[in-house]
């Protein structure tokens, strides 16, 4: 496993990546080291996944998942340096979107501006009770601008999306539940529990065909629902010559669980 100053990334039981940010003492803000580790570490598994099925993505310590971006790191920054190093985030952010396989958050703590961008952009989230969520960059003279002006409306909806942008006001767990921007709350001890056991579910179906599906979704969100309807039956047939196809088939037939080998 390649090691990352600003991450601990572990295989935690087969098939499952548990990856967390770990600058806890800056509430796991995202700095510029932070954002070209997690560059290369999504980077890596967007070329080869290898034996990885799923990730749980979540922040060291009990304050945080993600703060937000580095505003110390910011201060004094020309505006050369300022959008230089925004180029990076943004890579980390479009990496993340296209990992092929399931990304979890597991929301241990606040999630502000860049860091709950980085939760939008996972495929699902669980949080705890405490967390808080808030875009609150317009309060800062700037604007969301690693995906939450695109990924908050398809989540919750533009007049929603309005009001947590426009606002920068903070907001709370059950609201984000209610909101549909986490699925599920979990207390704090059971949280990882929770995270690891989607993720597990996850890595036990077949591999192919769960990463086809999470690109249908993503596609299909893009387009029309006729030609959304065309890419789903893309990604279908491409599923139809696979051995894990075969393989899920024998195995309802036999009575058995199956083996899938992701080919």
């Amino acid at each position: 496993m390649t090691h990352y100053e600003t991450l601990a990334a572990e295989t935690v039981q087969p098939g499952v990546m548990r990856v967390a940010l770990n600058r806890p003492q800056a509430a796991n803000a995202l700095n510029t080291q932070m954002a070209r580790d997690l560059v290369a570490l999504w980077s890596a598994l967007a070329d080869d996944p290898g034996d990885v099925r799923c990730i749980v993505l979540t922040g060291t310590g009990e304050r945080a998942f993600c703060a937000g971006a580095d505003l110390k790191e910011r201060h004094g920054m020309s505006d050369a340096d300022w959008q230089a190093q925004h180029v990076v985030f943004e890579r980390q952010y479009q990496a993340l979107l296209e990992v092929p396989v399931p990304v979890i958050a597991a929301v241990n703590g606040h999630a502000y501006a860049g860091g709950l961008e980085m939760m939008l952009a996972c495929d699902f989230a669980y949080a705890v009770p405490a967390a808080r969520f808030a875009l609150t960059e317009v309060t800062l003279g700037i604007m969301p601008g690693a995906g939450g002006t695109q990924l908050l409306p398809r989540a919750v909806g533009e007049r929603r999306a309005k009001e947590i942008i426009l606002t920068g006001r903070p907001f709370g767990a059950e609201e984000a539940r209610d909101w549909g921007l986490v699925n599920r709350l979990v207390e704090r001890e059971a949280l990882m529990d929770a995270a690891l056991a989607a993720a597990a579910q996850i890595a036990d179906n077949a591999p192919l065909a769960v990463r086809q599906a999470k690109k249908a979704i993503h596609a299909g969100l893009q387009l029309d629902l006729k030609s959304g309807l065309l890419f789903e039956i893309e990604a279908y047939n491409r599923l139809v010559p696979t051995e894990d196809r075969r393989e899920g088939i024998r195995a309802f037939n036999e009575k058995r669980k199956p083996r899938f080998a992701g080919r």
